[in-house]
């Protein structure tokens, strides 16, 4: 039998079935009622007497995964550590008019990386249907014309901050970058048909493009030249090789959409088990220079032994 649970809420009691996806009388997201559809009921319950609200946070969490909140904590932690590199390097010259500036910084960061992703969803609604029903396009959740007006939002307003604040050399790698990002999901470029094409694609907006880029700003926001230095081109070049690995594992899970709408992927050509064991092994390598790295070229870290053992780990 079917235990059911009785609940007060606004002032109203409804009775709620545990394993029931029909007992509230406003709709929910499906996504709400996998997690925990008491806890969804409770939130239809609270907002069910405002229909504006419920719209509002319906559609502030479309934009959420729109996002693809894993990209954004990557790019993030990439910045923040080429902004820290830097600052170590020239730490008298920190200052807290900076900071304001590394914020805007994040933020064009962020726009530019919703848009890359963005556009990729709005190209890829066919595909993300059978292999990532989740998202938010793909679920019905956000229509195809809101996302479009987010992702030119989100490339213009990166554009005006980017050249405003960080200068003409800066704004024409951001510009790059989203170029590239295009060209990557739109037609009739859709490089993402071609394998190769597509994960240098990948490993150079990820990996050289956002490392570089983010160093050469801070250097020019603290009033000094581009100089390479041993530490920055080691991060370089690791998050770089870190971005391939990403860049050729990340079709395994989307294999099923991919030969059914015929896009042609590393993981499509070899198979799963193969490509599996190629990341690994590159990602293993990686790992292993790295560690070689801190032991005969200390240079690339002060902190030698906080490097050595984090990459062996």
């Amino acid at each position: 039998k079917i235990s059911y649970l009785s609940l007060r809420c606004a002032g109203n009691v409804v009775s709620v079935g545990l394993y029931s996806h029909t007992s509230c009388s406003k709709h929910v997201p499906t996504r709400q009622f996998k997690r925990n559809p008491i806890w969804a009921c409770g939130q239809v319950g609270a907002a069910g007497s405002d229909p504006m609200l419920n719209k509002i946070s319906t559609f502030k969490d479309a934009c959420w995964r729109f996002l693809r909140p894993h990209t954004i904590r990557g790019t993030a932690l990439g910045s923040v550590a080429l902004v820290a590199r830097a600052l170590i390097e020239n730490s008298n010259l920190i200052k807290w008019s900076l900071l304001l500036k590394a914020f805007l910084g994040i933020v064009a960061l962020i726009c530019g990386n919703g848009y890359i992703v963005g556009i990729n969803q709005i190209y890829d609604i066919g595909i993300d249907k059978v292999n990532k029903p989740y998202l938010p396009i793909a679920a019905g959740d956000l229509s195809v014309q809101s996302a479009w007006f987010l992702v030119i939002g989100f490339a213009m307003t990166g554009l005006l901050i980017v050249g405003s604040n960080f200068g003409p050399f800066i704004t024409s790698l951001y510009s790059l970058g989203l170029f590239l990002g295009t060209i990557y999901s739109v037609p009739p470029f859709r490089m993402k048909r071609f394998p190769v094409a597509a994960f240098l694609i990948i490993a150079m907006v990820r990996g050289f493009l956002l490392n570089f880029g983010v160093y050469y700003a801070t250097r020019a926001a603290l009033g000094l030249p581009f100089q390479w230095s041993a530490p920055v081109a080691f991060i370089t070049t690791f998050v770089t090789l870190f971005a391939l690995v990403i860049a050729i594992t990340k079709d395994l899970p989307d294999v099923e959409g991919d030969r059914k709408f015929q896009i042609s992927t590393l993981a499509t050509k070899l198979g799963v088990r193969n490509i599996a064991f190629l990341g690994s092994g590159l990602l293993l390598v990686n790992y292993v220079a790295a560690v070689l790295a801190a032991i005969y070229m200390p240079q690339v870290n002060k902190l030698y032994y906080l490097s050595l053992s984090s990459h062996s780990l």
